[in-house]
């Protein structure tokens, strides 16, 4: 049994709202047939406890457009790991080093994912212009060198 199409359909609005709050390492895990209770986990990151909040405001509002509100949500106080759930689909926004502790990818590495690209990152892979991003989630900078001091780079005064 996979996950219903309302829960993938679900989980991908979430999983694109967290990604355009910038969330790192965005994911959907389909749980549905480990768990009677719900049928996919989002899964998304934050560097900073302002940044998970925002993520999860974010995710709350495009649900709440198509008419889907949380039954449950948990952990909003401390914004290291906040749980919101809607019955088919559970997001978890969860601090940079909460994800890498918790490894909730490890301990569900069995399930099948639900494919998610970010529509950001599709939209600029289809007009031809590079990504700053290094598949690592961080953002890395334009650097050209040769526009030395102008651009905020150093110059070497040769």
């Amino acid at each position: 049994m996979t996950a219903s199409a309302e829960a993938r359909d679900t989980a991908l609005l979430a999983a694109q709202a967290a990604a355009d709050k910038l969330a790192t390492d965005v994911s959907i895990v389909d749980v549905s047939d480990r768990l009677a209770i719900t049928d996919a986990f989002v899964l998304a990151s934050a560097p900073n406890e302002r940044q998970v909040q925002s993520i999860v405001d974010a995710v709350e509002e495009r649900l709440r457009e198509h008419g889907i509100k949380p039954v449950r949500r948990e952990g909003v106080a401390e914004s290291r790991w906040v749980l919101l759930d809607f019955i088919d689909v559970v997001v978890h926004v969860q601090h940079a080093e909460e994800r890498a502790y918790y490894a909730l990818e490890r301990l569900w590495k069995d399930c099948p994912t639900i494919p998610f690209v970010d529509r950001a990152v599709q939209d600029r892979a289809a007009a031809g212009t590079p990504s700053a991003d290094d598949g690592t989630g961080a953002v890395q900078p334009d650097t050209n060198p040769s526009e030395g001091a102008a651009s905020g780079g150093e110059t070497t005064g040769r």
